[in-house]
């Protein structure tokens, strides 16, 4: 296994689920490194190749209402996003970052369908290949398990505590 964090990872049972990759577009060699990850990871937890499907934004910015548009679909038990936010000279690298997980974790926590967070932040594009990269970081491999393994999560669970005497 590549990666280095790869032998911790539980790799659920996804077979029959159906995902969603939202991608930003912008540092592409980047994004088909991710999206290679992620497929690859998804493949791993049983789920088909026809059963990913992919949506290109522009950049990070966008990814948060993409990913919203997709879970109203309701055809998807998970999504994956992915991307990178680079820092440059000024600073909108903070804006983006900031606003893409946050909406990212909005989105998620207000559908309630699972979403790997794959968006790289980084201060150099060779810190995001490395991270992007199979062989020495994986992250987009990362982000497609946490969205599986969140699936796999029952939407039934009780609070402890909260049981019913029934």
């Amino acid at each position: 296994m590549a990666g280095r964090n790869r032998e911790r990872l539980t790799v659920p049972g996804c077979g029959g689920k159906r995902f969603a990759l939202v991608v930003a577009r912008f540092y592409r060699d980047v994004s088909e490194q991710l999206i290679a990850g992620a497929r690859r990871a998804l493949r791993d937890c049983g789920v088909k190749d026809e059963d990913i499907s992919t949506y290109d934004v522009p950049g990070c910015f966008e990814i948060p209402l993409a990913c919203r548009k997709v879970t109203e679909t309701e055809r998807f038990d998970g999504v994956v996003a992915l991307g990178a936010v680079i820092k440059g000279q000024t600073p909108h690298f903070e804006y983006v970052a900031r606003e893409c997980v946050r909406g990212i974790m909005d989105v998620q926590l207000s559908t309630g369908v699972p979403i790997g967070l794959g968006v790289l932040t980084t201060l150099t594009l060779e810190q995001a290949q490395e991270r992007a990269d199979p062989a020495r970081g994986d992250k987009g491999y990362e982000a497609a398990i946490a969205a599986a393994v969140l699936t796999t999560i029952p939407a039934d669970i009780t609070r402890a505590g909260f049981r019913s005497s029934s």
